[in-house]
């Protein structure tokens, strides 16, 4: 582990910031871009794992930031970052994790695609295969979905629109593999007289790349319980509070709605508030806006109070936390737990 040689602030007593986090099995921290969904997935992957959770946080962003904020050199492979604590951290290469994801693909599918055709059905999504980050989270969901070695897995995912993708997939790769297997039922009758005409791809072969798809569907359909079950997944929001963020927010909720994905939590961060009246910390060396005095400040804090005042009315019966805004960059595990308190 290589620690980056930053400034940061004074500590805290430990005392006043959470250690374990009243969360679900799987944590999922969506939103647009630069809203803050990194600093989110850290601070609550910290706070679980004060309490002797085996933790893993995972970016799925293809920007990685999750390095510079847990002050960390985080390698593509699930990695212990922490001494005392359970805290594992994977930043997924996105090419090569779509190398590999494709390679399992190409086997599992190659019998198959010989049955039919040959190249031709090799890419059977019909055109160019989901972005690299999307597949690379969804072959992270599905490998660590029974992994033993995580009680918690924390995931800072990409922008909205390729979350969203990412949702897709599960439906775009079961409708592929239904409509392979509906295929393969119907060449059962005729096996005998095409295993001659299939070189290689024997019936032995085939069953077997079957197979395959067979367990991909399972895990793919697992997968898709779990994020509808509210009792293990928690997909939480990130916005600003901005009237343009409230609105795509919103839109973002709708989606994840019509996917059947629980949304329990909105985090508004960077509101200019005092800390103390947001956690209940209050260190020496936190600074507030002066909104008393800073006209800049006050006007704001006008723009923000009219996107709270709306984010309360979109997002009623949601859980809506306030994360202040800082006066130092948000890095490194003193401000990470102040956040972490910010989201109890």
């Amino acid at each position: 582990m290589t620690e980056i040689d930053v400034e940061t602030v004074e500590d805290i007593d430990d005392a006043a910031v959470p250690a374990g986090v009243d969360a679900a099995e799987y944590v999922l921290y969506g939103g647009k871009g630069g809203v803050g969904k990194t600093t989110m997935a850290a601070a609550t992957a910290l706070a679980s794992a004060r309490d002797g959770t085996s933790t893993l946080v995972v970016s799925t962003d293809p920007a990685h930031s999750l390095s510079d904020t847990l002050e960390t050199d985080i390698p593509s492979e699930p990695t212990r970052i922490r001494e005392d604590d359970p805290l594992y951290a994977a930043e997924i290469d996105p090419e090569d994790a779509m190398d590999e994801g494709m390679a399992g693909m190409d086997e599992a599918l190659g019998p198959v695609s010989n049955m039919l055709g040959g190249e031709e059905m090799a890419n059977p999504f019909g055109g160019a295969m989901p972005g690299s980050d999307e597949a690379a989270a969804l072959k992270l969901l599905l490998e660590y979905l029974d992994d033993p070695r995580f009680e918690r897995v924390v995931v800072d995912t990409a922008p909205t629109g390729h979350t969203l993708r990412l949702l897709e997939l599960p439906e775009v790769m079961d409708t592929m593999i239904g409509r392979l297997l509906a295929f393969r039922e119907k060449m059962s009758g005729m096996m005998e007289g095409l295993t001659g005409m299939l070189g290689d791809a024997d019936e032995e072969d085939i069953d077997e790349g079957v197979d395959g798809l067979r367990e991909m569907s399972d895990r793919i359909e697992r997968l898709r319980a779990v994020l509808r079950d509210p009792e293990r997944t928690d997909f939480r929001i990130v916005m600003v509070p901005e009237e343009l963020a409230v609105a795509e927010s919103e839109r973002l909720l709708a989606r994840l709605e019509e996917f059947g994905i629980p949304v329990g939590t909105i985090v508004v961060n960077r509101v200019m508030e005092d800390l103390a009246d947001v956690a209940g910390v209050d260190p020496e060396w936190a600074v507030s806006p002066d909104i008393d005095h800073c006209e800049f400040c006050k006007r704001r804090w006008d723009v923000q109070q009219k996107a709270l005042q709306r984010s309360q009315e979109v997002f009623r019966g949601h859980n809506v936390k306030r994360v202040p805004l800082f006066a130092d960059e948000v890095r490194g595990e003193t401000l990470l737990r102040v956040v972490a308190a910010c989201l109890e």
